[in-house]
C-alpha cells in the first residue's frame, strides 16, 4: 500500500509543476546595463564583430606562401634529360605588411567601440521602457484611488437617491464616472503590458515571464553637463586612423613585390665519344617588377576620399551630439518646471476646490456635476504630473545616451 501511495503521489506531483507560479524576475533601473550585457541576443551577436576584426588582424601583415617549382625534361631521340627543382618567395619592397597590421589593429579598436555603442543604445531603449512601465503603474495606482473615491461618491448618491434626497440622474452620472475610470484603467494596463513586452527581450527575460520592477528611478533633477564619451565617436576616430593608414598602404602598393628563387637542376647529356655525362647546377633567380604602367593612383585617390569622408562623418556626429545634448537639457528644464508648478501651485488649489465642492454637495448646497468636474480636473493634474515626470526621465535618458554616460 505504501508503494502504491508513493507512486500515486509522484504521478500527481509530476503533472502539476507547470501550475506552480514561477518567481518574478526582479529588475531595477540601475541593473539594466548588466542585464543587457549578460542576456541580450543582439549584443551577443555584435560581440562577434570583435572576433571578425581579430581574425583579420591575425591574417594581415603576412608574407605570401612560397612556391615550389619542379620541371622534368627528356630527349625523345636519346637518353638525355634533366630535372629542376626550385623554391620561390615574394618579398615586399616597401613597409606594406607593417601598414596592413596597423590597419588591422585600428579595425579591432573600432569593432570594440561599436560593440560598446550597441550596448549604449540598448541600455537607453530598455531604460526608456522601464520608465514608461513605471509611469503606467503610477497612473493605474492613481486611477485606483480616484476610482475608490468615485465608487464612494456613487454609493452616497445612490443611497440619497433611494431616500428621495437626490435625483436618480445624479446617481446615474456618479456610476458613469466610476465606470469610465474602469475603462481608463484597462487602457493603462494595456500600455503597461506593451512596455513590458518590449522590455523583456532587451534585458534577456523570457517572453511572458513575470517581471517585478524595483528600486528607484532618477529624480526630477537636472544633471550636470557631462563630457562626451560616445563609443560610436571612438569607433569613427579609429576608422579615420585606419583610413589615414590606408593611404600610406596604397602608396606602398605602387611597388609590386620582388620574387626570389633558389633552384637546383640536374642534367644528363651525351658527349661523344665519351658517352652520357651527368651535370648538376645550383642557381638563384630574382624577378623585379618595373613600375611602368600601373602607379596605383586610382586606389590612392579612393583611400584619400575615404579618409575625408570619415573626417566629415566625425564632424557630423559631433554636431549631432551637441545639438541632441542641448535639446534634451532644454526639454528637461521645461518638464521640471511643469512638475514644480503642478506640485507647488496647481494641485493645492485643485485639492482645496474639490474639498469645498464635495462638502457643499454633501450638505445639499452644490451640484454633483461640479464635484465630478473638479475631481476630473484633479485627476488630470495628477496624471499630468506623472506624464511630465515620465517625459523628464525619458529626456534624461536620451541626454545620457547622447553624451555616453552610463
Amino acid at each position: 500500500m505504501k508503494s502504491i501511495s508513493t507512486a500515486i503521489t509522484a504521478i500527481l506531483l509530476s503533472g502539476i509543476p507547470h501550475l506552480v507560479a514561477q518567481p518574478a524576475e526582479i529588475l531595477t533601473y540601475e541593473s539594466i546595463p548588466a542585464r543587457i550585457r549578460n542576456g541580450n541576443p543582439d549584443l551577443a551577436a555584435a560581440r562577434h564583430r570583435i572576433g571578425e576584426a581579430l581574425g583579420r588582424l591575425k591574417q594581415s601583415g603576412r608574407l605570401s606562401n612560397p612556391t615550389l617549382e619542379a620541371g622534368l625534361s627528356h630527349n625523345l631521340q636519346s637518353a638525355e634529360g634533366g630535372l629542376e627543382i626550385g623554391i620561390s618567395q615574394k618579398f615586399p619592397l616597401t613597409n606594406r605588411l607593417a601598414l596592413e597590421k596597423e590597419i588591422g589593429m585600428a579595425e579591432v579598436e573600432a569593432a570594440e567601440a561599436e560593440v560598446k555603442d550597441v550596448e549604449r543604445v540598448l541600455a537607453a531603449e530598455a531604460r526608456a521602457e522601464f520608465v514608461k512601465t513605471m509611469a503606467a503603474r503610477e497612473r493605474r495606482a492613481l486611477l485606483g484611488k480616484q476610482k475608490a473615491f468615485a465608487d464612494e461618491l456613487a454609493s452616497f448618491v445612490s443611497d440619497a437617491s433611494g431616500r428621495g434626497e437626490l435625483s436618480a440622474l445624479d446617481a446615474a452620472q456618479a456610476r458613469l464616472a466610476a465606470l469610465r475610470m474602469t475603462t481608463e484603467e484597462r487602457t493603462l494596463e494595456a500600455e503597461e503590458t506593451a512596455s513590458l513586452g518590449r522590455l523583456r527581450p532587451l534585458v534577456g527575460i523570457a517572453a511572458g515571464a513575470a517581471v517585478s520592477l524595483a528600486g528607484q528611478v532618477p529624480p526630477v533633477d537636472l544633471p550636470g553637463i557631462a563630457a562626451v564619451e560616445r563609443p560610436d565617436l571612438d569607433a569613427k576616430k579609429a576608422e579615420l586612423k585606419a583610413a589615414g593608414t590606408g593611404i600610406a598602404l596604397e602608396q606602398a602598393r605602387r611597388r609590386d613585390d620582388i620574387e626570389a628563387s633558389v633552384f637546383a637542376a640536374g642534367e644528363r647529356t651525351e658527349d661523344a665519344p665519351e658517352g652520357l655525362e651527368n651535370e648538376g647546377i645550383i642557381g638563384l633567380k630574382l624577378s623585379i617588377p618595373l613600375p611602368f604602367w600601373n602607379d596605383n593612383q586610382g586606389a590612392i585617390d579612393e583611400a584619400t576620399a575615404r579618409r575625408e569622408r570619415k573626417r566629415e562623418e566625425i564632424n557630423s556626429l559631433v554636431r549631432e551630439i551637441n545639438h541632441t545634448g542641448d535639446t534634451e537639457r532644454t526639454e528637461m528644464r521645461q518638464w521640471a518646471a511643469l512638475v514644480s508648478e503642478i506640485d507647488d501651485t496647481l494641485l493645492p488649489l485643485a485639492k482645496e476646490q474639490t474639498d469645498l465642492l464635495e462638502d457643499a454637495y454633501r450638505k445639499g448646497q452644490g451640484e454633483l456635476q461640479a464635484v465630478l468636474r473638479s475631481r476630473e480636473q484633479t485627476l488630470e493634474l495628477l496624471a499630468s504630473k506623472i506624464d511630465a515626470t515620465r517625459e523628464f526621465r525619458l529626456a534624461r535618458i536620451r541626454y545620457q545616451a547622447a553624451t555616453g554616460q552610463p
